[in-house]
């Protein structure tokens, strides 16, 4: 039997320090699904009724939204 190989292709195998710049990369999503829990938390904490937490978790999904939208109101535009 014919012995295989690993065929490292060129490129492909950079290590830690580079895995957010490739094309399609995704390292913004841990920073975002921490947010998500954060926001979640605190919505949910915060909360008077079930209506205002389902609500709250909404929020908490377009939470980004709403830090562009008060940074943009804060700097006037």
């Amino acid at each position: 039997m014919a012995k295989k190989t690993k065929e490292v292709k060129k490129g492909k195998d950079k290590g830690i320090a580079n895995c957010c710049t490739g094309k399609g990369s995704s390292c913004g999503g841990a920073f975002y699904g921490l947010g998500f829990l954060g926001a979640a938390v605190y919505y949910i904490s915060t909360a008077t009724s079930f209506g205002v937490g389902v609500v709250g978790v909404l929020k908490a999904l377009v939470w980004p939204a709403f830090v562009i939208f008060e940074l943009l109101r804060f700097i006037g535009v």
